[in-house]
């Protein structure tokens, strides 16, 4: 019995000496001055926050969140400096790339935040959970951004299947984690434990609630019952927001990036990307990065009116151009009666198209197929029969689309230097292949006066 009652007392005991030890000091905080840094640390170490920043850390001022510099109370304690300092130190280039990535999305986060009506500040939680990298794929398979994992993005909204993940849509996504750390914060009224349960899980930390008897997260992290990366998620994120928000007072530089900046057009009906890009007068590239929820080289076929992104100010161009495009250039497609012995692979291989996207467009789970099964197959347009349609108008008769036998020994990379030309237009010919075997035929466009 006596075993049992005296880590209460000893609890008690450490409360009141520590809110003995707090009230004495409390006249002290305003003129406290920061602690001298020892002289062996690294140069990034003289980088202290602010004045004005310190005086507003852990604050709760009433008015306008846009008066204060922190629109979630910042804590400055042991565990945030320590992160402050490896963000400065050893993570002080992987940071640097954050921040140079970060204001190409930051503007667009923001406003989205702003309609929600959220702190702003919450945007820097996909600096840490990604670096705002929209392809970023964790152990887990958490994808995108904000990196959610495939129930809580569908859970969201967010559509996942074999042509579209947008959980990688640096927009689509940010409304739906707004969405969901909304529901966060209403479940616990506190940000530090919406946080933590955006990267535990709400479960998790109610448990831990439960436990501690206790609905600060501090008493949490002191505790054994979250793991030790929650414990660091909410220091993480403060430390990161706190140099984020003032970059050049710790020793880091602004990049000048290009602003995330568009226009939209409708695609009424599939379309081959690269088509695309050529009636906007643009890239391949180009249209991928703006649309990274994309996963193939075509938009979705059962998408009436899909939301397409193109570079600003080519609206008028591609519309114009798009128009007078013929129907059969877009995509086409190919009704397939299976006959004996067919496999998969080789009606993929038939039509120019892949496996994964005849199982996808048609249901099917498995590779078997039976005869006198019919099959809608989607054909690349701009491949088989029209390849050459990717290529600049002055380079039209200077370039022949070729099939090449792969033969023992060879890989993509030797077969580029062959035949000069790069691995990734030897991929985008061959809807993205990466590996090859001997008597494989791929798709090649080469000089003329080369063959």
């Amino acid at each position: 019995m006596f075993g049992k009652k005296m880590p209460i007392r000893r609890f008690l005991l450490f409360l009141l000496a520590g809110a003995g030890i707090c009230l004495s000091l409390l006249p002290l905080a305003a003129v406290a001055e920061p602690v001298n840094k020892p002289a062996e640390q690294s140069m990034f170490s003289d980088f202290n926050p602010p004045q004005e920043d310190l005086q507003q850390l852990d604050e709760n001022v009433d008015g306008a969140l846009q008066e204060r510099p922190y629109q979630i109370p910042m804590i400055l304690n042991d565990s945030v400096e320590n992160h402050m300092e490896y963000f400065k130190t050893r993570g002080r280039e992987v940071f640097q790339k954050w921040l140079d990535r970060s204001a190409r999305y930051i503007p667009t986060m923001r406003e989205i935040f702003r309609e929600k009506n959220l702190p702003e500040d919450l945007v820097y939680v996909a600096m840490i959970e990604s670096g705002f990298n929209p392809y970023a794929v964790s152990w887990a398979q958490a994808v995108g951004p904000w990196q959610f994992m495939p129930h809580t993005g569908k859970l969201y909204g967010l559509r996942i299947d074999w042509w579209v993940d947008e959980r990688k849509d640096p927009v689509k996504a940010t409304y739906a984690a707004a969405e969901h750390l909304k529901d966060l914060h209403n479940l616990f009224g506190s940000w530090p434990l919406a946080l933590a349960s955006y990267n535990a899980g709400a479960g998790k930390v109610q448990r831990a609630v439960l436990r501690t008897r206790s609905e600060d997260f501090w008493d949490l992290k002191a505790s054994r019952y979250i793991r030790r990366e929650t414990k660091n998620y909410i220091p993480k994120f403060m430390a990161a927001t706190i140099i984020a928000k003032n970059p050049e007072a710790y020793g880091f530089q602004l990049q000048s990036v290009e602003p995330f900046v568009y226009d939209e057009v409708v695609i009424t009906e599939s379309t081959d990307l690269r088509l695309i890009a050529r009636c906007a007068g643009t890239t391949f590239e180009a249209i991928k990065e703006l649309n990274p929820e994309l996963k193939r080289w075509a938009t979705p076929p059962d998408v009436s009116r899909y939301i397409l992104r193109i570079p600003k100010g080519s609206r008028e161009t591609f519309q114009a151009a798009y128009t007078a495009l013929p129907a059969d250039q877009k995509i086409r497609w190919e009704r397939h009666l299976v006959g004996k012995g067919e496999t998969l692979a080789g009606i993929a291989q038939t039509y120019n198209t892949s496996p994964d996207a005849i199982r996808g467009f048609n249901g099917i789970k498995k590779n078997c197929v039976t005869p006198g099964q019919q099959l809608l197959v989607p054909v690349d347009a701009l491949g088989k029969d029209q390849a050459l349609t990717v290529l600049a108008p002055e380079q039209l008769g200077k370039k022949q689309q070729i099939l090449y036998r792969v033969r023992r020994g060879d890989n993509l990379a030797r077969i580029a230097r062959k035949h000069d030309v790069s691995v990734a237009d030897i991929r985008e010919w061959n809807n993205g292949i990466r590996t090859i075997r001997a008597g494989q035929k791929i798709r090649l466009v080469v000089d003329v006066d080369a063959i």
